[in-house]
């Protein structure tokens, strides 16, 4: 597939896709005879994967830190682990903050007409019990 194919397939622009080749994200991508990136199916799927943890939050710096580990040290299973699991129980506090917030703004609208409301009920609904 050329970059103009891949970047539909995963909705990113051609400069994304090229950024992360350069910051070394994704492997070099090989070249046609006319200069033109052409990428496998290998390729597709190291973009997949970068796409998911950006998705997930992990800075380019953890994701530099990922994919060096990754490529160049095979041995380093228990710290990749470790990276995806930390960036993984992050998001989970975020969920939590996120339905909190959400919890909160339901209560707002569910009593919108109400007269004001006091500080211990707006704090009970934003502090409602999260799954």
């Amino acid at each position: 597939m050329n970059i103009n194919e891949v970047s539909k397939k995963f909705g990113l622009p051609k400069d994304t896709l090229r950024y992360w080749e350069k910051e070394g994200l994704i492997p070099a991508i090989k070249r046609d005879q006319n200069g033109y990136r052409v990428y496998s199916e290998y390729d597709q799927n190291w973009i997949f994967y970068i796409l998911v943890l950006r998705k997930a939050g992990m800075p380019v710096k953890k994701l530099k830190q990922f994919v060096a580990l990754y490529l160049h040290e095979p041995q380093t299973r228990k710290k990749r682990r470790e990276l995806l699991e930390m960036q993984r129980d992050e998001l989970i506090r975020q969920k939590h903050d996120i339905q909190k917030t959400i919890n909160y703004l339901t209560y707002k609208i569910d009593h919108f007409d109400d007269q004001l409301l006091t500080f211990e009920n707006e704090k009970l609904a934003y502090e409602k019990k999260v799954d």
